[in-house]
């Protein structure tokens, strides 16, 4: 292995680092957050009000392997009408990050933890996320529980929302417990070894695929990431491999959903404000119909997410190999996601690739602070409260945690394509079939099929648009500036 080679961490964690500054983030916490966090009590966390003593459900947590900032457990009951009830708790950040704080202050800031390949920069201090506030394994935390009653047929028929104290039984992992649920491994050890946790995930795989059933009816849009993860060898990077889809990852994803959804109707029950997570109807909708065409489809002409939702699951059956290429195609045609403001006795626009109209991001507020925000609602709701935050507040913080996650998507996906820089540095002139993922004035892109990268088209990209097939030679790489360009053979 080359000196270089064996730097490729570093110098990617160099990168990295610098990105997050360009993008205005504070990739370093303060001297005084610091402070801050050390000086804390866990055993002084708000536990006044009505907490009750959940300690003893089945609780579980499913997590990648390398997770350490658990923000969210389940647990299930079966009731006698056949109906499950399914309890989610969710870390009580705000317990000891509280509003105006010098932690509260970075969190506002960066809104987000920014997952990079040269480094994680997380949003809360680690002594927080890691520890005090993460659902770790066998420690009591306190946290927000959503409650509902989810039907045989997956209907929600009921929700509500307390306060409690919670404990992690089993801390288990997608790879692990996807491999067992597909038959493909062994029953992970901590499911093995805590009684009653196997009839607890498999009610709970049924449960997420039930409700999931429920939203396809209703139009939801089966997506798949072509997002790649970077494989090192010591301090070199020697590969990035495409992520698959995961039982284990469909149960969680599934299940917060439902929570989340559980959250915006009950903020809007009670009279408050919520700050709303929504995609809204595609704009580039004709081009979408014209991208269905190329495969023989018929779409309306007014955006459909039901027809959509109907293409998309045929072609992931006709051509699963190249299926996260058009869904890279379908997810930047319909734009990004963003933040509104939901005022009581109005309505938000909806999500239209979850094809849910109550939305709000909840689940994760050790890493996400809409999330936190959201809490904060949720606490005063519960106390018969006024909102924490006026109505202009919220808008300009969900105005301001929009473009801080835009941002931290251009700097995740700078990482990504330095690393496709460094792989690539050394197949100048080779030939790679792709397809475009971007056009515009500022240029056109296009993913390769193999390996899963990306860069731009710098000669022949005229008259290209997104979802166009394409053979390409590779110019240059900049690891830098995350550059690799190419010139389109046809």
């Amino acid at each position: 292995m080359s000196q270089h080679a064996a730097s490729h961490r570093h110098d990617l964690a160099a990168i990295a680092h610098r990105a997050m500054r360009e993008r205005g983030f504070a990739p370093d916490f303060e001297p005084g957050v610091l402070a801050e966090v050390e000086a804390l009590d866990a055993g002084a966390a708000d536990g006044d009000g009505a907490i009750r003593d959940l300690t003893g459900l089945p609780w579980f947590s499913i997590d990648n392997d390398d997770s350490r900032d658990l923000d969210q457990l389940s647990a299930s009951e079966r009731l006698p009408s056949g109906a499950v009830r399914l309890l989610v708790a969710i870390a009580d950040v705000d317990a000891l990050v509280r509003d105006g704080s010098k932690v509260d202050g970075h969190a506002r800031t960066n809104t987000t933890s920014v997952y990079t390949v040269g480094g994680t920069f997380p949003m809360l201090p680690e002594r927080l996320s890691y520890d005090l506030t993460s659902l770790n394994e066998d420690g009591d935390r306190l946290a927000i529980v959503i409650e509902l009653v989810v039907e045989p047929g997956g209907a929600v028929s009921s929700s509500s929302v307390s306060r409690a104290r919670v404990r992690n039984h089993a801390r288990l992992t997608y790879d692990a417990v996807a491999a067992w649920l597909d038959g493909e491994g062994p029953m992970p050890d901590r499911i093995a070894a805590t009684p009653g946790m196997e009839e607890q995930v498999r009610m709970q795989d049924e449960v997420a695929q039930a409700l999931k059933e429920v939203r396809r009816e209703q139009g939801s849009l089966v997506l798949q990431s072509t997002e790649a993860r970077p494989v090192f060898d010591g301090g070199a990077l020697v590969d990035l491999l495409p992520q698959e889809p995961s039982r284990s990852k469909e149960l969680i994803e599934n299940l917060m959903v439902a929570a989340n959804g559980a959250t915006a109707r009950f903020l809007a029950k009670k009279g408050l404000p919520s700050l709303r997570r929504v995609v809204r109807e595609p704009a580039r909708w004709a081009r979408i119909v014209a991208v269905a065409a190329e495969y023989g489809e018929a779409l309306p002409p007014e955006p459909d997410s039901r027809a959509l939702a109907t293409f998309l699951a045929g072609r992931r059956k006709a051509d699963p190999l190249r299926f996260p290429d058009l869904s890279l195609v379908i997810v930047k045609l319909m734009g990004a996601g963003e933040y509104v403001v939901e005022r009581p006795g109005e309505e938000a626009p909806g999500h239209f690739g979850l094809a849910v109209k109550d939305y709000t991001h909840s689940t994760a507020p050790n890493r996400r602070y809409p999330d936190l925000l959201t809490q904060r609602l949720l606490k005063a709701a519960l106390a018969g409260s006024t909102s924490p935050y006026t109505v202009a507040a919220l808008d300009d913080l969900a105005r301001h945690c929009t473009e801080k996650e835009n941002d931290a998507n251009k700097v995740e996906r700078h990482l990504r394509k330095s690393a496709a820089a460094l792989l690539l540095s050394a197949r100048i002139g080779d030939r790679f079939d792709g397809v475009v993922t971007g056009a515009s004035e500022k240029g056109t892109w296009a993913r390769l099929f193999s390996p899963p990268v990306e860069g731009r088209i710098e000669r022949g990209a005229a008259g290209l648009d997104v979802g166009d097939r394409v053979t390409v030679t590779l110019l240059s790489t900049d690891v830098e500036r995350g550059f690799i360009d190419f010139a389109r053979l046809r």
